[in-house]
């Protein structure tokens, strides 16, 4: 199984969600060779339950994901923290729709529930717990302690930091950190352009059908992580593609609201 344990599925958090791009997120992910993806989507982006909306309405749910056309597509979010960072949630869609719920008041820079709290919410689910991006300047985990580090299932091994700081120093400086916790470390591209998927993507040794048996072989080291040998091009380029649809949809948003 071919897994990117961090995808979003729309340009930013104040775009609305769009179908055809969408499906053309899916399609393109099939291409780069993947066959799933958890789509941890941020938990206060625009209109975050129209996602849902339009998956019920076109995707059979069965176990802990929707099947897409060949694609396993598992739920989740992910959610800022008070002390700075961001926290991948994945699990099944009753489970993150309800801790999704469980901070709708929470979803200003103000007002971000502590990471403690945090954790506490989510340790009440059958979630997978992944510290996000943990050496990201805008937004990092390393200064947490150690002890709340430990709460986490495993760290982020991220497309974008790898292309941003250097593959080789990037990775052997977040695996020095995630040995010191005790935790492993797993792969994500954090895309929000299809250009950019296959770029890190973790295989696992078994087919997994639900996020217990995700954590299973996360726990048990089943797996390998791939970067792709043109990571940097494939993350530049959706990087920029981003940048300017980003700016043609908020130019359009203004011009016809």
């Amino acid at each position: 199984m071919k897994i990117d344990l961090h995808s979003h599925v729309k340009i930013s958090k104040k775009t609305d969600f769009m179908p055809e791009y969408f499906q053309e997120m899916m399609k393109e992910a099939r291409k780069a060779g993947l066959t799933g993806i958890a789509m941890t989507e941020h938990f206060n982006t625009l209109r975050y339950t129209d996602i849902y909306d339009f998956l019920d309405k076109h995707y059979p749910y069965e176990n802990d994901y929707y099947m897409i056309d060949e694609l396993k597509l598992f739920p989740g979010l992910e959610v800022d923290v008070k002390e700075i960072g961001h926290i991948l949630l994945i699990g099944g869609r009753k489970d993150i729709l309800s801790i999704r719920s469980l901070l709708e008041n929470n979803k200003r820079e103000d007002n971000f529930l502590a990471f403690d709290k945090l954790m506490d919410i989510a340790e009440h689910y059958d979630v997978l717990k992944v510290g996000a991006h943990a050496f990201r300047e805008s937004t990092p985990l390393y200064h947490l302690k150690k002890d709340q580090l430990n709460r986490l299932d495993a760290l982020d091994l991220n497309g974008k930091d790898l292309h941003a700081q250097g593959q080789k120093g990037y990775r052997e400086k977040l695996e020095r950190f995630a040995e010191k916790l005790g935790l492993p470390v797993v792969g994500g591209s954090d895309t929000h352009h299809f250009l950019q998927y296959g770029s890190i993507y973790n295989e696992l040794e078994n087919e997994c059908d639900s996020v217990a048996q995700l954590k299973a072989s996360i726990a048990s080291a089943q797996y390998k992580i791939h970067l792709s040998e043109n990571l940097d091009l494939k993350v530049k380029a959706a990087t920029l593609t981003k940048k300017w649809m980003k700016k043609a949809l908020e130019k359009e948003k203004q011009l016809f609201g």
